[in-house]
């Protein structure tokens, strides 16, 4: 039966798949209100810091406060699910312990907060949708493994740019193909040196958080998408920082190629982003040796070859979220997850860092990340992204200098470190 003929079948039947979520901002805050319009799916509990936000989407959406319990405790939560209500609460480590809960959603975007969410919820054999790519890329490889010993689904969304990258990438390989390039569009030049300051004026007149904001602008949000795409699908960045070419949507086949086919790509099987007309959309560039499939995608008018463009000009972020979670409930399948670390985010000074200072997160005013293949980034010793937020300066770094092991310590006691010396040890 088809996913939808799946959802309806349990809505007639009175039992929805029912999600938690943790992070009700912009991504969190959309994902509710399609799940309340959906047939067989909905946000049944909310934690985030803020109560005000999800109390407010809550009774935005028509929700009477009679039916929303306010909680920090498991028993009480268990009996307000029961009766067919609403949870809020501010601590994000109860959902796991909620019975009534079938997967957990975590769109924080904050390493250490995605690294507890994912590990408890997989430990208490919950499916886990990541909206937060950023721990994904720093210890997807240990928390997939796990799920999967747990019996369990974690998995990245469907809506971000790496799931509908990779829904191409299958598409395209399980035909035959090869995929010489696959990628994103990002609709601005970077900007390393963009704050949450610089960034505040547009982000208020967008209704977005300025710290998130600055991490699209500083090219941390583009190199982590970039890698969740790389470790799912084995393909690497040609160059540290990808080439980021201003290219249009119908010369991506032209561009994004090996040079000696007058592209610009060092070599095939590449991650890229284009800052060119080609967002908010993805694309697969591939390749087939054989005449008569290339004479027949002629035909289907993708070109003379021998590159040729998959595009998929959207993508929904949180509002496709549902399908990644019904996937993993019903089916028990990932849209993305890492198969092994072939990519690795470093981190880059934004500014003048002093010895003996201690870094602000993602999107502050201290690191960017930059893009490279794993082994160039041990050869490096660099500093992992996810593992820079609260770690100390141990040398004085010059603004455009790499984090490294040698100039900078990160916070030991985070479980996201923690897991990552464990997955150290599987790689």
């Amino acid at each position: 039966m088809e996913l939808l003929g799946h959802l309806r079948k349990r809505q007639a039947e009175g039992r929805p798949i029912r999600v938690g979520l943790v992070g009700c901002g912009q991504e969190g805050s959309g994902m509710v209100h399609v799940t309340r319009q959906m047939a067989g799916l909905e946000t049944f509990a909310i934690a985030d810091l803020d109560l005000a936000r999800p109390l407010h989407v809550l009774q935005t959406l028509g929700i009477p406060e009679s039916s929303i319990c306010v909680t920090d405790r498991v028993g009480a939560a268990e009996d307000a699910l029961r009766r067919g209500h609403y949870v809020v609460t501010q601590d994000a480590l109860l959902l796991p312990q909620l019975e009534s809960l079938d997967a957990l959603v975590e769109a924080t975007g904050v390493t250490e907060v995605g690294a507890q969410l994912a590990w408890q919820g997989i430990m208490h054999k919950k499916h886990v949708v990541m909206l937060n790519v950023e721990t994904d890329v720093t210890v997807g490889l240990i928390l997939s493994q796990m799920a999967e010993k747990m019996g369990c689904v974690y998995t990245a969304s469907t809506g971000d740019e790496p799931g509908v990258c990779k829904q191409l990438y299958d598409f395209a390989v399980g035909l035959g193909f090869e995929v010489v390039c696959l990628g994103k569009g990002k609709n601005n030049p970077i900007d390393f040196y963009a704050t949450p300051e610089s960034c505040r004026a547009e982000a208020e007149s967008k209704h977005m958080n300025p710290k998130m904001l600055a991490a699209f602008k500083d090219g941390t949000k583009t190199m982590v998408e970039l890698a969740a795409m790389a470790n799912a699908t084995g393909l690497t960045p040609d160059v540290p920082g990808a080439h980021g070419a201003k290219v249009d949507v119908p010369d991506l086949n032209k561009v994004l190629v090996p040079q000696e086919d007058g592209g610009i790509l060092s070599r095939r099987g590449c991650v890229e982003y284009s800052v060119g007309k080609v967002a908010p959309g993805v694309f697969a560039i591939i390749s087939t040796p054989d005449a008569h499939i290339r004479a027949d995608l002629k035909f289907y008018a993708m070109g003379d070859g021998p590159y040729y463009t998959l595009y998929r000009p959207f993508h929904l972020c949180s509002i496709e979220t549902p399908q990644a979670i019904a996937e993993a409930v019903i089916y028990g399948e990932a849209v993305l997850k890492p198969q092994r670390m072939v990519a690795e985010l470093v981190s880059v000074a934004k500014r003048d860092l002093k010895a003996g200072q201690k870094v602000d997160g993602i999107g502050g005013y201290d690191f960017f990340s930059r893009i490279y293949s794993a082994e160039d980034a041990r050869a490096l010793h660099g500093m992992p992204m996810g593992l820079t937020p609260g770690g100390r300066v141990l040398k004085d770094i010059a603004r455009g200098e790499l984090l490294t092991t040698d100039n900078f310590a990160p916070d030991t006691t985070q479980l996201v470190y923690k897991l990552r010396q464990l997955q150290e040890t599987l790689v």
